[in-house]
């Protein structure tokens, strides 16, 4: 006998309130992912802070910009993009991007994952879904529910996707903040230099809206990593 297929997943017309901690691979992961559902958060006066991975320096990689700027470039994009958001608070961990990791670098990233929990208190967290297929997106999932068994962390966390699309259990109305989402992701422009990321990922989240809206307007699908109290 054949499987039974997936649940329908939960349309959501808003997100729930509360403080909200949000942990990206790499800048522009915050915008490309959950983008639509921090602008939502921050306009309903949610807390929201970003805590990116990685420097994010392997996203030249035909050495158009100069090296010795970059970092501080990547950085100021996700500022900038954050801002079209609403979100003013953000903190760079500063890891190498595209790296092998290590037992010992895991267990560094889960120190900083865990931290960030117990300094942030949040009541919900998003984090990449676990089979996203970029390494860092992948080693991010590990780093931030081993964090959050260590933090004893008992609220929600939802994973978002980016490189790999899921079968959600979620799907978040974003299309009344869409346009702000698009300029979050404009603001990455040595990343559009390369890739044309915001077409794929704004495609994706009109996809999203098939299900419950006929195919009209926007939606950001996202897989329940832990339900919360």
């Amino acid at each position: 006998m054949s499987e039974a297929p997936p649940a329908v997943p939960q349309l959501l017309a808003g997100v729930p309130r509360g403080r909200v901690l949000v942990f990206a691979p790499h800048p522009d992961d915050e915008a490309a992912g959950p983008g639509g559902a921090l602008c939502l958060h921050r306009q309903q006066g949610d807390p929201v802070r970003v805590v990116v991975a990685t420097d994010g320096v392997a996203g030249d990689p035909d050495g158009r910009y100069d090296k010795q700027t970059y970092t501080n470039l990547r950085r100021a994009e996700s500022r900038a993009g954050l801002r079209a958001l609403g979100v003013d608070d953000v903190s760079f961990w500063g890891f190498p991007d595209s790296c092998t990791l290590s037992a010992s670098d895991i267990e560094l990233g889960v120190q900083h994952a865990t931290a960030a929990i117990a300094v942030m208190q949040p009541d919900l967290i998003y984090l990449p879904w676990r089979l996203e297929g970029h390494p860092d997106h992948h080693a991010l999932h590990t780093i931030v529910v081993q964090a959050m068994a260590r933090a004893s962390y008992r609220g929600a966390a939802w994973g978002y996707e980016v490189w790999h699309a899921m079968v959600p259990d979620l799907i978040l109305d974003i299309t009344a903040v869409v346009e702000r989402k698009r300029a979050a992701m404009l603001a990455h422009q040595s990343q559009i230099a390369y890739v044309r990321y915001d077409h794929c990922m704004l495609g994706l989240n009109a996809y999203r809206s098939l299900i419950h809206h006929r195919g009209q307007g926007y939606g950001e699908a996202f897989c329940i990593v832990q339900a919360g109290r």
